[in-house]
């Protein structure tokens, strides 16, 4: 795709941002509405830093009304900086697949739209590979069809300052292990 001048938007590129400190690593998780997925991220030790926003799609630099209006193609995504000891990669894929209904297709409760598909985006090959191995496993777990798509993780466009941390913020703890019920609100 091309953004009106020929040239290919940036969004489509890899996300090629660091990681938010020496020894950890990123993650990318769409999920359904990316409120309570970053919570249960947030809870989780070894997360260093979490961080809602919008990728997979081809408008660069995306605003949420942009991305709930349809037409860009991004998904609502939590990126994760986590510490690849403390928390492996599997861990993340655990809490992925518990956290939703990856057989829904761009939907999830009642949330509808393909913002809210569900997606792991990966960024090395050895992400990808336990990340189909995962899927393979899963799917074992379900009479119906997972929908969850494995891509390239591309650019991450932060949502805007008020969506970051938004459950935190409203008065719901991200202690590490807390396991209180998470309730979303908007």
């Amino acid at each position: 795709m091309s953004t009106g001048g020929g040239a290919a938007s940036p969004a489509l590129e890899p996300d090629a941002d660091a990681p938010a400190g020496e020894g950890l690593a990123l993650a990318q998780f769409a999920a359904g509405c990316f409120w309570s997925v970053e919570l249960v991220y947030q809870r989780l030790p070894g997360v260093a830093r979490t961080e809602v926003g919008y990728s997979q799609g081809h408008r660069h630099a995306p605003t949420y009304r942009d991305v709930c209006g349809g037409g860009t193609g991004h998904a609502e995504v939590v990126r994760v900086h986590y510490d690849p000891v403390a928390c492996p990669y599997p861990v993340l894929l655990d809490v992925f697949w518990a956290k939703h209904n990856p057989t829904t297709l761009n939907r999830q409760g009642n949330d509808v739209g393909t913002q809210y598909r569900s997606g792991i985006y990966y960024y090395t090959e050895e992400q990808e590979k336990l990340a189909r191995e995962s899927l393979a496993e899963k799917q074992k777990e379900w009479k119906d069809t997972i929908v969850t798509e494995i891509l390239p993780a591309k650019r991450f466009y932060p949502a805007e300052g008020y969506h970051q941390q938004y459950l935190e913020k409203g008065g719901q703890s991200a202690k590490k292990g807390c396991s209180d019920p998470i309730r979303c609100y908007g």
